[in-house]
Formats: C-alpha cells, sequence, structure tokens
C-alpha cells in the first residue's frame, strides 16, 4: 500500500507542514487558524484538513496539569476495521517532547471528539504490539509526512493513542 492520492495542493501542504521550517511555523500556530476555520464552517471541517486533505477531529481532554478543559484539532487515523474508533499519533509535528494532549489522555483517558461536527464521548488507549503496527501503516498512508517525523524524533517511541466510543 502506497501514499494516499491528494492534489497537488494537498500534496504541497503536507510536504511543507512535515518540513522542519513547516513544523517549526505550523506547531505553535496552525491550531488557532484551525479554531477560527471551525467556527466558520459552523465545526465540520478545520483549515488543515482543508488544505492537507487529511482527516480530523476536534478532542477535548482535561489537562492533565491544570485540570481544564483543553480543545485541539488533530489528524485522525480511522480504524479500517472498526469505523468508529480512531487514533491519534503522537509525533508533535516531529518534535523531542511529546504532545500536551498525550499527557492528558494518559492522566484522564475520557476525551469529547467533533469528527464532521458529530461529538461523543471516547475512551483512549495507548496501542501496542499488532494494533500500533497496524495504526502506524495506516497513519503512514494517509499522511506520509509521519515517515519524516519518525527520522527526525530518535529519542523517543511515537505513541499511537486509540479513541473508543463510550458505550
Amino acid at each position: 500500500m502506497g501514499p494516499a492520492k491528494y492534489s497537488l495542493l494537498n500534496s504541497a501542504i503536507q510536504s511543507l507542514a512535515s518540513s522542519r521550517p513547516g513544523a517549526w511555523f505550523f506547531a505553535p500556530s496552525l491550531h488557532h487558524l484551525d479554531a477560527v476555520y471551525l467556527r466558520l464552517s459552523r465545526g465540520r471541517t478545520t483549515l488543515s484538513g482543508l488544505l492537507a486533505g487529511v482527516p480530523t477531529v476536534v478532542m477535548t481532554t482535561t489537562g492533565a496539569k491544570s485540570g481544564q478543559p483543553r480543545t485541539l484539532p488533530l489528524l485522525c487515523v480511522h480504524d479500517m476495521q472498526h469505523p468508529d474508533v480512531f487514533a491519534l499519533v503522537a509525533t508533535n509535528w516531529g518534535q523531542r517532547h511529546y504532545p500536551a494532549w498525550y499527557f492528558n489522555l494518559k492522566a484522564n483517558p475520557h476525551a469529547t471528539c467533533s469528527i464532521n461536527g458529530r461529538s461523543a464521548s471516547y475512551t483512549a488507549h495507548e496501542a501496542i504490539g499488532e494494533e500500533y503496527d497496524r495504526f502506524w501503516k495506516q497513519a503512514t498512508y494517509i499522511y506520509p509526512g509521519y515517515l519524516r517525523y519518525k527520522q527526525r524524533i530518535t529519542a523517543r517511541h511515537i505513541p499511537i493513542m486509540v479513541m473508543e466510543p463510550v458505550r
């Protein structure tokens, strides 16, 4: 399975975002632009999802230290075997440190997630073994930038958090 097919614009945005300069620029700023676009689209899509052509989720967690709600749009990897399950890859734009949302989910695995404007409650667990391998393969298929991030992240493991709906 090769990388997913994207438009020229999608591919260019993905290539820029996964480069060191792109990550340096987008990591601290894109979530602010996404929040504005999310409001304009009435919760249906993010700017990064639109421009990069990737599936996104808007997740609200509880801050591990603050206890306050933390909302952030993230790229999500849908489970091909279970359509209501998805995963989040903790690359943090290829940076050395883990993203804050990873610590939030580890401290409190309950989150509210919105996909295409529909919200639901989810519980997170960290993928290991075959589940990790399966999601990593799917993640690199939908967003080849993960392979570039992995080349830069050599001092830590890249966790994958699996989000399952609360029934």
